[in-house]
C-alpha cells in the first residue's frame, strides 16, 4: 500500500519520517502519554527510529497498518500520530501536549475513520483506551463511536498483561454525532466542551520494541492479531 495524505481545512495527515524524530521523542517524554500508551519509558531516539522503520514503514509496505503524522495546515511540525490497523480494524492516536485542547485530533480521527470505513472497506472500526483515559475517550465519542463496554485490551501493556480498557465501535452507516452511554468523562481536562484536552494518548504508537507486530491487516490493523484476546461484547 502506498502512503497518501489526508487533509481538511483543520489538519493535514501525512506519513511521519526521519525529520519527525525530535518531535516524536519530545512528545513521548510526556507523563500523561506514557501513562495511557505503551510507548517505551524512558523514550529514546532509538525508540523513535524503531517506530518509524518497523511500525510506520513496515505497516504501509505490508498494507497492515496505515500511520499518519498530524500537522496543522501549512506546517511541517508533527503534533501527533494516528493509525489504523486493518486486520484488527482498530484506531489509535496520541497528541503532543502543546497541541491538545484545539480539536486537532478529533478532526484527524474523523478523516481517518472516513477513509477506513469508506475506501479501505472496513465494516467497522474499533477504539479502545485505558480506563480513565478521558481525553482519548472524548475524541472517540465526539467522532460518533458507540461505547460497547470495558474489558481486557486487545494488546498487552508494558508488563505483558491485558490492561482494562474502555471500548467503542463505529460502523459505516453510523452518524458521526456523540452517542449516549459513555462513562462520565468529566474528570479533569477531557470534558467534551474543552477537550481534545489531551486528545492524547490512545494509543498506540509504540509497541514493545521487542515484539513484531502481529497483524492481520490493519485498520484494526494489527495484522495477524494477538491471539486469544478477551474482549467485551462487541460485534467484530
Amino acid at each position: 500500500m502506498q502512503p497518501f495524505v489526508l487533509e481538511s481545512p483543520a489538519v493535514r495527515l501525512e506519513v511521519p519520517g526521519p525529520a519527525d524524530v525530535e518531535a516524536i521523542v519530545d512528545a513521548c517524554q510526556d507523563p500523561v502519554l506514557q501513562r495511557f500508551t505503551t510507548v517505551p519509558a524512558p523514550y529514546a531516539r532509538s525508540d523513535a527510529a524503531f517506530f518509524l522503520e518497523r511500525i510506520v514503514d513496515h505497516g504501509w509496505v505490508t498494507g497492515r497498518e496505515a500511520t499518519w503524522g498530524l500537522r496543522g495546515p501549512g506546517s511541517s511540525l508533527l503534533l501527533g500520530v494516528v493509525s489504523v490497523r486493518l486486520g484488527t480494524r482498530d484506531i489509535g492516536f496520541w497528541t503532543a501536549p502543546e497541541a491538545r485542547g484545539r480539536g486537532l485530533m478529533t478532526a484527524a480521527v474523523r478523516l481517518v475513520a472516513d477513509w477506513a470505513l469508506g475506501e479501505a472497506g472496513l465494516d467497522q472500526l474499533h477504539w479502545e483506551g485505558y480506563v480513565g483515559n478521558d481525553a482519548s475517550a472524548a475524541v472517540a465519542r465526539r467522532c460518533g463511536f458507540t461505547y460497547t463496554g470495558a474489558g481486557p485490551g486487545m494488546h498487552p501493556g508494558r508488563d505483558g498483561a491485558r490492561p482494562l480498557c474502555w471500548k467503542a465501535r463505529l460502523r459505516p452507516g453510523d452518524d458521526r454525532l456523540p452517542k449516549q452511554g459513555w462513562p462520565d468523562l468529566s474528570g479533569g481536562a477531557a470534558r467534551d466542551h474543552t477537550a481534545d484536552a489531551a486528545d492524547a494518548e490512545a494509543g498506540r504508537h509504540d509497541r514493545d520494541r521487542s515484539r513484531e507486530w502481529p497483524r492481520v491487516d490493519d485498520v484494526d490493523h494489527r495484522g495477524p492479531q494477538t491471539p486469544g484476546t478477551p474482549r467485551l461484547p462487541e460485534d467484530s
